[in-house]
């Protein structure tokens, strides 16, 4: 692949990294299928080596991600759909206020949902702190697989040249 090939591969997994911190693109997706062009237009053992390291990687923290943090808001007794509130307002806080209305709409969400269901404040708050916490593993997996596929790919793009 030429350097202009690699530069753009590169892009696209830097572009899918930083969908992960901030859930506007499928960001695992985007960084695998990156690789997996690379490894198209690369070919060779190495190339396919390297994009099933990837594809186990980032299948793995799929898994990860949803049964980890999701045992553990069970457990502190975190409602789903106190959850699914906290993704609705997440979202419009996204356009309300760009990037950072995303968490505020979160939080204010899950402690609104809880707080209807719980009429404590004090239980309320504990419950959301709980989800932000889940949420927070849960992109911090995601996060991790991604940064471990990047490096596979940089050791497979290394090995290829």
């Amino acid at each position: 692949m030429s350097t202009g090939g690699l530069i753009l591969v590169a892009l696209a997994i830097a572009v899918g990294v930083v969908g992960i911190v901030v859930p506007v693109l499928p960001g695992s997706l985007l960084v695998l299928a990156a690789i997996a062009v690379w490894a198209v237009v690369e070919g060779g053992t190495t190339a396919w080596v390297t994009l099933a390291v990837a594809a186990v990687l980032l299948g793995a923290a799929v898994l990860i991600k949803y049964l980890w943090p999701a045992r553990r808001m069970r457990a502190a007794d975190v409602r789903t759909l106190s959850i699914v509130a906290g993704a609705v307002l997440g979202i419009v806080g996204f356009f309300v206020i760009p990037v950072l209305g995303l968490v505020v709409g979160f939080v204010l969400g899950v402690y609104l949902a809880e707080l209807a269901a719980r009429r404590d404040a004090a239980a309320a708050w504990t419950s959301t702190k709980h989800a932000v916490k889940g949420v927070a593993l849960s992109i911090g997996v995601e996060l991790v697989a991604a940064l471990l596929a990047t490096v596979a790919w940089g050791v497979g793009v290394y090995l290829t040249h």
